[in-house]
Order: structure tokens, then C-alpha cells, then sequence
């Protein structure tokens, strides 16, 4: 898991630099990431159907959103 993966596709998405995004989709070792930035990227350049496209991107920063979250039982571990 690379969170700079995740910081990378949240700020190529907000600035719209589709390339970039595509480049990343590319190289990232998330699958699950990789499949989720194909699939808004196709919605956005071949669906005619804003909701579709509006429900790809709600999916992908979702996803985004959940992996890059802090684990909840990293932070309960006492140090040692």
C-alpha cells in the first residue's frame, strides 16, 4: 500500500489532469485502485450519462477516501 497512490489520484482528480490520472492507473500496484480510475475514465470519456460519470468518480474518492484512512487498530497497539 503506497499512500502517496492515493494523494496522487485525489489531486490529479481535482485538477482534472486526466493524464496524469491514466499514467497512475497505470503504474500503481493497487489493483483495486487501478480498477476504479479505468472505470471513472471511461465513464467520463465515453458515457453520455452524467450520473454514470458522477457515479464512477463518487466510486473511485470513496475508495480513496477508505484506503487511505488510518488503520483503527494500528492506532490502538500500545508502543513497546
Amino acid at each position: 500500500m503506497n499512500i502517496a497512490d492515493y494523494d496522487k489520484a485525489l489531486y490529479y482528480t481535482h485538477r482534472s489532469q486526466w493524464d496524469n490520472l491514466l499514467i497512475l492507473m497505470v503504474r500503481t500496484q493497487d489493483d483495486f485502485l487501478s480498477k476504479k480510475i479505468e472505470h471513472f475514465l471511461h465513464a467520463y470519456n465515453f458515457d453520455h450519462d452524467y450520473t454514470m460519470i458522477e457515479q464512477n468518480l463518487y466510486t473511485l474518492l470513496r475508495y480513496i477516501d477508505h484506503a487511505s484512512a488510518p488503520d483503527i487498530q494500528e492506532e490502538a497497539l500500545p508502543f513497546t
